[in-house]
C-alpha cells in the first residue's frame, strides 16, 4: 500500500488486533485494491496527485477506506440479485480529482 496503511484500515473496520492479524493478507489486498481503484477513476497516477497536491487528498484516502470496508463487509454477491455498489460518498471524495483526458 502506498498511501493507507495498516493501522487506518484496521480503525476503518473496527478491527481488534487479533481480528486485524488473522485477516491481514486480505486486508493488504483490499487496500492495494481500494488505492488502484482511487487512482483509475481520478484518471491519474500518484505521482501526478502528490506533484499537483504535494499528498494525497484526504478525501481520496477517505473514499480509499470506504472501499476497503466495502470489500470487507461485501466479499461477495451470494446472487446476481444482490450484487453491492460502491458507495454514493465515494464519486463525491473523488470527483473534484478526476481528471477527463490525459492532457489537463
Amino acid at each position: 500500500m502506498r498511501w493507507l496503511n495498516f493501522d487506518l484500515i484496521k480503525a476503518q473496520l473496527r478491527l481488534d488486533e487479533q481480528q486485524a492479524f488473522d485477516e491481514h493478507d486480505i486486508l493488504v489486498l483490499y487496500g492495494e485494491a481500494a488505492e488502484e481503484m482511487v487512482l483509475n477513476t481520478c484518471n491519474r497516477t500518484m505521482e501526478d496527485i502528490v506533484e499537483q497536491y504535494g499528498n494525497v487528498p484526504k478525501a481520496l484516502v477517505q473514499a480509499a477506506l470506504m472501499l476497503v470496508a466495502h470489500s470487507y463487509q461485501h466479499r461477495e454477491p451470494a446472487s446476481p440479485q444482490s450484487l453491492y455498489s460502491v458507495p454514493y460518498a465515494f464519486d463525491l471524495m473523488v470527483k473534484p480529482y478526476m481528471r477527463l483526458t490525459k492532457n489537463d
